[in-house]
């Protein structure tokens, strides 16, 4: 199978076969792109400096810099839970909790049910920077999150307005040290998560039996093994130049 996008897509745009009902399909869809645009966005953006949120204001700022910014959900540390904003206790104002509904909507739509329960406990799976992860990448719209934590636990905050270069497609060995980050830190279907990520990158690539060939100026090979039914990789690396 050949893939070769005039344009930048979300895998969710296309047919390709991916359970939407399936949290960690869905999650392995978004973790690609997730990663390449928050280490953007800490280079960018939040460059280690202090953050205040307003959220009279709607806006998010570090340092001297402010953005628009949406309230995704919290963390509370006292009984270990997360609650969406949607379920809006704070009686914000309904722009800053849009995306969160729409999120909400996405999860009814698709009968995943993280996106739809209120209130449950945290653990390795659900926690707010995965949610986060799945909120910004299941929108239609550009995002970066952020976890702001506080004495009580954290609040989890999408914002937007940040430079588009933030978004920018990454090269081929930044998206390959983002693979192997990720792959070592986390519990992925590693299939779905290479090609969601070549396709926001807008990188064409190519199947040879179960090697996976993705189209940068330099080629990168990443082989894969079957492995209790899923793809596994094995191996990564660019190749020679013809």
């Amino acid at each position: 199978m050949s893939q070769s996008f005039a344009d930048r897509v979300s895998v969710f745009d296309t047919d390709y076969p991916i359970d939407r009902s399936n949290w960690r399909q869905v999650y392995s869809a978004c973790l690609g792109r997730a990663m390449a645009v928050q280490n953007a966005c800490a280079e960018q953006v939040v460059k280690n400096r202090d953050w205040y949120v307003d959220f009279e204001a709607g806006t998010l700022s570090f340092g001297n810099d402010s953005y628009p910014v949406q309230f995704l959900g919290s963390e509370a540390d006292s009984d270990n839970t997360w609650m969406w904003g949607w379920n809006n206790i704070n009686g914000f104002d309904e722009k800053l909790i849009k995306l969160a509904k729409e999120t909400r909507a996405t999860g009814e739509a698709w009968k995943l049910e993280p996106l739809t329960v209120d209130i449950f406990s945290l653990d390795d799976t659900f926690n707010g920077h995965n949610l986060a992860i799945a909120a910004c990448g299941i929108s239609k719209e550009n995002y970066c999150y952020y976890r702001g934590p506080h004495g009580g636990g954290a609040v989890l905050m999408a914002f937007s307005g940040v430079p588009e270069s933030v978004f920018a497609p990454v090269d081929g060995q930044t998206f390959m040290s983002t693979v192997l980050d990720c792959i070592q830190k986390v519990s992925v279907e590693q299939k779905i998560f290479v090609e969601s990520f070549l396709m926001w990158n807008g990188t064409g690539y190519t199947w040879e039996g179960n090697d996976l060939i993705a189209h940068f100026p330099q080629e990168l090979r990443i082989s894969f093994e079957q492995a209790d039914d899923l793809l596994r990789i094995v191996s990564m690396k660019t190749l020679l130049q013809k």
